[in-house]
């Protein structure tokens, strides 16, 4: 695959391009956030690789105007930041995967090849497909393996935005704003209900469950592997 690496430390920076190389993917490296943008925009990634402390224009900055220029590639945080509001912020910010330092290269290598195999959505005129399940936009249908699938209303928008960040974690905060139009937690377990009749609907029954519990952050709509 092809990776960018943004990593101000020349020498760990150096590292860890080694260690990716050696598995056989090419790796392009930025020391600056202005640097990352400029690449991530410009050319086309597999796996983005982006550490969040870097001085001025930040990994959270470099993914966040990425983000903006359509950039869709799944984007890994390195971070000393290890506490769950800063994971919570680094995946606000559109990033798929968090690897706090120190951390092994081989851990490094693995969250990579997983972030790779990962199926993009497919989105055309009005559908999207993930694997074997089919979301009608303009009709409000959904079909998982042919077999018609009948959501209420926020049923269907929490499915539809969820289904809009395949593979990415979506925290409750994105969830209430985005689905709810909330911008205040009503400390209910609304979310919570709402989750569990979707995923009694989409999963119940077929061997491979796609909306995945991510503790303590949120959930994931996974494409099958």
């Amino acid at each position: 695959m092809k990776l960018l690496l943004l990593e101000d430390d020349e020498e760990t920076a150096n590292y860890l391009a080694k260690a990716l190389r050696g598995e056989g993917h090419v790796v392009d490296i930025a020391q600056t956030g202005p640097d990352a943008i400029f690449l991530g925009a410009s050319n086309k990634y597999d796996v983005l690789v982006l550490d969040r402390m870097v001085p001025a224009v930040d990994g959270l900055a470099v993914l966040r105007g990425l983000r903006a220029a359509g950039v869709q590639a799944p984007a890994l945080f390195l971070t000393a930041l290890g506490e769950i509001s800063d994971r919570v912020e680094g995946l606000n910010a559109g990033g798929d995967d968090y690897l706090v330092k120190p951390f092994a290269a081989s851990e490094l290598v693995a969250r990579i090849a997983a972030l790779g195999r990962r199926r993009p959505v497919v989105e055309t005129s009005g559908f999207i497909t993930i694997g074997d399940l089919d979301i009608d936009l303009l009709k409000r249908a959904v079909t998982r393996a042919g077999r018609r699938i009948d959501l209420q209303q926020q049923e269907f928008k929490l499915l539809e935005y969820m289904a809009r960040h395949v593979g990415q974690v979506v925290t409750r905060t994105m969830l209430l704003e985005h689905v709810w139009d909330f911008h205040f937690d009503p400390g209910t377990n609304l979310i919570t209900s709402h989750i569990s009749r979707l995923r009694g609907k989409i999963d119940r029954d077929f061997d491979v469950e796609l909306i995945r519990t991510v503790r303590g952050v949120g959930y994931r709509l996974d494409a099958p592997v």
